[in-house]
């Protein structure tokens, strides 16, 4: 009998630990936080409100605006939080519908690009809403919750992130890093959410300073934004296996990396892949 080989899908570069993180409305207290994410090389999402557009425009100065919101997050993620943010289990599907394409095509106007992410407002959401998602072209969606885990999600419309960073952020970051066994073949995920706001308000910017201090520049980590980490995902589960393992097929347009036997990860290109074992 052949000897019988192991795949194990990794984050690229062979990685098992990953970083995102995902902040809502689009407040100006945004410009800070990107600077701090920038200096760090932290990789986030952002949750905007298109309908404060109209007001910025009118010189209420609370939201950034739309034509900065290209620059200030170039490098990041932009993705949707709904035309006027309303109560979604008590807003009709057809309303929320247009909430969410209204959204998405002033947005894809101002960054030039797909916007595919979500964040439920107040994290109000059914499973009703869920199945709407797909059909508006969203690939994923965040509420609001402390898991305190760093699990992949299996429902990327109910992607549950670790800790608000307000609870326990250090003590879950601290956690995290700590995972670094090279034979420990569960891949993780730490999922940071929150308002930028919230840092003004409570007067606590040195605390995510300190966080991004001590998650920063390490090897073993991937930072990456919300929808990176869904495509990335996406294109694992699409990876096509001869039986023997020589080759591999990848169907996407992206790389995945794969590790065989313990061994040091490959990078499977889009196409077909001829495999050494």
């Amino acid at each position: 009998m052949n000897q019988m080989n192991q795949f194990y899908v990794c984050y690229p570069k062979g990685k098992i630990k990953a970083l995102t993180l995902s902040y809502d409305d689009g407040n100006i207290a945004d410009r800070k936080l990107v600077d701090i994410f920038n200096r760090y090389g932290l990789k986030a999402t952002f949750n905007l409100i298109s309908g404060t557009f109209e007001e910025t425009a009118k010189n209420q100065a609370e939201f950034v605006r739309q034509n900065e919101v290209a620059e200030l997050y170039k490098g990041h993620e932009v993705a949707c939080h709904t035309v006027t943010h309303p109560w979604l289990t008590r807003t009709p599907i057809d309303k929320l519908a247009s909430e969410i394409l209204q959204n998405r095509d002033t947005l894809e106007a101002t960054v030039g690009y797909p916007v595919q992410g979500f964040a439920y407002p107040y994290g109000s959401y059914s499973d009703e809403i869920k199945a709407l998602l797909p059909f508006v072209g969203l690939e994923y969606a965040r509420p609001v919750a402390d898991t305190d885990q760093f699990e992949v999600p299996e429902d990327y419309f109910d992607w549950q992130p670790t800790c608000h960073h307000d609870h326990l952020l250090l003590e879950n970051a601290q956690k995290f890093l700590d995972f670094d066994n090279p034979h420990d073949h569960h891949m993780r995920l730490m999922y940071v959410w929150g308002h930028s706001y919230e840092f003004e308000r409570n007067d606590n910017w040195a605390h995510i300073e300190k966080f991004a201090e001590l998650i920063a520049n390490k090897n073993d980590i991937w930072y990456v934004t919300n929808i990176d980490f869904k495509r990335y995902m996406t294109a694992a589960k699409r990876l096509v296996f001869s039986v023997n393992g020589s080759s591999i097929l990848n169907p996407s347009a992206i790389s995945v990396w794969v590790q065989i036997n313990n061994g040091t990860a490959i990078e499977v290109k889009s196409g077909l892949n001829t495999i050494a074992l």
